[in-house]
């Protein structure tokens, strides 16, 4: 009974991991397909919209001219790309360096109207960008910072979503160590630097991995606050697109697709120790 129950929660696992690899996998077999057996393919639902699409995992004519174009002939891309990044890097520097001291405050220290300000953190992190668009707008407008890469930096720089995540990591640390360390007449710098960023270490770089993750697919706030094309990010590059260029289009989401997960693979241990430790605290 066992062993049956075993095989079915395997079966269930394989079934639902193939249906989340799908994506990718269409994502990666388009990428080399020539131009004429994808519109053959999405023509009937992109072209016409009457019928139904077809689709093969593995291309009957592989080609790797879309990449060849993509990298050797396409600046736009690449100007794109280090637009994503830099947005991304500066978005996630920001946050660690302003979302890190924010949680242990709000994690060690009790002060009048403290959790006051846990519970605004928390109302700010569960509203959408769309409440907040148009505030955002009119001090980005008086502040001059409209189609600049500041505009998108900066709010995103203050989200609250790191402070909360980390803020879990710190408030775990047991009191006892942080009272040995005081009596040994380490002040609350040192406190900080040296027990908490190592110990709430999981929580930070798990912080850190969905921050770049979230603002390396950002499409809102660059459409809001960006109009000059070589300012865009590489998210925005995507959707102007069209039918006649989805060998482009499958390439170009293939080489956006690459640094995300490089980079989810590089904390993977971090991210993982971060949810089963918040699900142990939680």
């Amino acid at each position: 009974m066992k062993k049956i129950k075993t095989a079915l929660r395997f079966m269930i696992l394989a079934i639902l991991a193939g249906v989340i690899c799908f994506p990718i996998l269409f994502a990666v077999s388009g990428a080399f397909m020539q131009q004429w057996e994808l519109a053959e393919n999405l023509s009937p639902v992109l072209a016409s919209g009457d019928g139904m699409a077809s689709w093969s995992l593995l291309p009957r004519a592989p080609s790797l001219a879309s990449l060849v174009e993509l990298l050797l002939d396409t600046p736009q891309f690449f100007v794109m790309f280090w637009n994503s990044l830099k947005l991304a890097c500066c978005i996630v520097g920001g946050q660690l360096l302003v979302g890190v001291p924010a949680a242990w405050s709000l994690a060690r220290f009790r002060f009048p109207g403290s959790r006051a300000v846990s519970m605004i953190y928390l109302v700010l992190m569960l509203m959408p960008f769309q409440v907040l668009m148009f505030p955002e707008y009119l001090v980005l407008n008086g502040m001059g910072l409209l189609d600049t890469h500041s505009a998108v930096i900066l709010p995103a720089v203050f989200s609250t979503f790191p402070v909360f995540i980390i803020q879990r990591f710190f408030a775990a640390i047991p009191e006892e160590i942080l009272e040995a360390a005081r009596i040994d007449g380490a002040g609350e710098l040192r406190l900080f630097f040296h027990i908490g960023v190592p110990l709430g270490a999981s929580g930070i770089v798990s912080a850190g991995i969905l921050g770049f993750l979230e603002a390396w697919n950002m499409i809102e706030q660059p459409m809001t606050f960006l109009k000059t094309k070589s300012l865009w990010p590489l998210s925005l590059f995507l959707p102007q697109i069209t039918v006649e260029d989805a060998a482009f289009g499958f390439t170009a989401a293939l080489m956006m697709l690459i640094p995300a997960v490089l980079v989810f693979l590089s904390g993977q241990e971090y991210l993982e120790q971060g949810i089963a430790a918040a699900a142990l605290k939680g």
